[in-house]
């Protein structure tokens, strides 16, 4: 990285600087701006994430701001290394996220310091790259304190190290992308990082709300479909008491495939089909499977293969869909089925393996017709012992944290995201409600907890969401930013986040306060 700052420093200063033509900048639609996809008049693929795109608002130079002086348009309008000429664009960022807040649970004083860097570049339109790197040093507010020394991961960021005597936490993390388009047919990416499946907040086939993963993504389009196959390896973090095949070789690995057919049936319907296999790289007693070449199969619904591998591998099957209801509404949904029996699932009487969730919502944009103030609501519900397994080698699950949803199973949850944008000023708030079965103790499994096997169940039938302590949990948070420099979102922000959980054992209530100066378009997902 050093090397390769300098070089993009030479150039800059020797290089052809004013050269007069320009290529495109290919870059991801970040979350702010997919909205574009939705509001087009045209119907786009929006379900797989991330999604490329040019990026016209980078192709024209605003002549006010080449009369300004170095600092002020790095601060304000320019990324702080960048070359640009008619073969390759080059942008180098340095990413801080600098907090300091009060949570009133315990009255501790929170703070976060993080350094990042970034490397963003396109040579032609055809192949893109991206780099980031984040070093940082923290300290939460108690339920996520709590949450951090129970799972050893900071939620979507990586493994812990204690800072300050226990009392904080250091961890980094990283993430990778190359892309090569050769043609308007065909994609092939290479990643280290995360993947998102849905039109909604959450998404319930495959979220981006864990730690980075390895991946190989193919994905080819014709007409008005499209298809992707991607081939992935995740951590499995329970399993290190198991036998000693990985002995200084880190975690336990697991392998999925996943496999997503996304059609435009009109310019209002969509309707995308799902599959995904987990499987282990080794099993308990610490015999080595590997990788399963018979999964390269890049076809859709692999169930058959499983079975004929003679194989109880972790299968999963859903559908997503969304609908534009009118010219700046659409309504989406999503259906998941982890096991599947028609006459339990008619039966009504609460069948186990019934692992089923769905999700029901809306986007609306230029709310009351006022430019960028815009409403998503979403209703999700995870039936119990969905996404789990008999073995944390298998389950759903990527280091720690689901792949899925955050409150893991055996919930309900009701949710409502209003934004609204003017100039530089950004503005967030979010009201979020859940109710869930939690459990009385580490050993009682009634569903909710994804790491536990289900062969632990408390009942094979009268399952039903919300069993074992019946949990409120309620989350509301508003956030104002100015946004200074929107090349990477180095903004001004302060945020108030409210925090209750409930049932019949303990209540907490938590009043959260923070302000800071952050970079990039990361998301993280604290609302849980």
């Amino acid at each position: 990285m050093k090397h390769l700052v300098w070089m993009v420093t030479a150039l800059l200063l020797f290089g052809a600087a004013n050269a007069q033509e320009k290529l495109p900048v290919i870059v991801p639609y970040n979350p702010q701006d997919i909205r574009e996809l939705y509001l087009d008049s045209s119907n786009h693929h929006t379900a797989f994430k991330p999604i490329l795109h040019e990026d016209t608002s980078a192709m024209y130079t605003n002549p006010d701001t080449t009369k300004r002086s170095w600092f002020h348009r790095k601060l304000f309008n320019e990324h702080l290394l960048e070359y640009r000429n008619k073969d390759y664009n080059v942008f180098i960022d340095f990413l801080p996220d600098f907090q300091v807040g009060k949570s009133r649970d315990g009255s501790r004083t929170t703070w976060l310091n993080t350094r990042g860097a970034s490397i963003q570049a396109n040579i032609g339109t055809k192949f893109y790259f991206e780099s980031y790197f984040f070093e940082n040093q923290g300290k939460f507010p108690y339920y996520l304190d709590q949450y951090i020394r129970k799972n050893q991961i900071v939620p979507g960021q990586g493994g812990i190290k204690d800072y300050s005597e226990g009392k904080a936490f250091d961890y980094n993390y990283a993430s990778a992308l190359l892309s090569y388009t050769p043609n308007k047919y065909l994609n092939i990416t290479a990643g280290y990082g995360q993947n998102f499946i849905g039109d909604g907040y959450r998404s319930l086939i495959l979220s981006d709300i864990q730690f980075s993963y390895p991946y190989l993504k193919l994905t080819g389009t014709l007409g008005n479909v499209q298809y992707t196959a991607m081939w992935a390896q995740f951590m499995d973090k329970h399993s290190q008491s198991f036998a000693t095949a990985y002995d200084d070789l880190g975690y336990y690995k697991k392998w999925g495939v996943f496999h997503f057919l996304d059609w435009n049936v009109s310019k209002r319907l969509t309707i995308g089909l799902f599959d995904a296999v987990i499987w282990p790289d080794a099993d308990s007693s610490g015999r080595k499977r590997g990788f399963d070449w018979s999964y390269m199969n890049p076809i859709i619904f692999l169930r058959s293969a499983e079975f004929s591998e003679g194989s109880s591998d972790n299968a999963l099957v859903g559908m997503n869909a969304k609908f534009k209801l009118f010219p700046k509404t659409t309504i989406y949904g999503q259906l998941v089925l982890d096991e599947f029996k028609l006459k339990e699932v008619f039966g009504g009487k609460g069948w186990w393996a019934n692992k089923q969730s769905a999700q029901l919502g809306f986007r609306s944009f230029d709310l009351f017709k006022v430019n960028k103030l815009d409403l998503q609501g979403e209703f999700n519900v995870v039936r119990p012992y969905t996404y789990s397994y008999k073995s944390t080698l298998i389950n759903y699950e990527h280091y720690n944290q689901s792949l899925a949803h955050p409150l893991g199973a055996n919930f309900w949850e009701v949710l409502g995201i209003a934004t609204y944008r003017i100039k530089r000023w950004y503005g967030r708030g979010e009201l979020m409600y859940s109710k869930y079965g939690d459990d009385p103790d580490a050993k009682t499994n009634y569903g909710h907890d994804i790491s536990k096997p289900y062969t632990t169940r408390v009942n094979d039938y009268g399952n039903w969401i919300g069993q074992g302590i019946k949990t409120n949990l309620l989350y509301a948070q508003g956030t104002i930013a100015y946004v200074l420099n929107p090349k990477y979102n180095l903004r001004l922000e302060t945020s108030l986040a409210a925090r209750r959980v409930n049932n019949d054992i303990a209540r907490t209530t938590d009043l959260i306060f923070s302000i800071g100066l952050r970079s990039t378009f990361r998301q993280f997902y604290y609302d849980f």
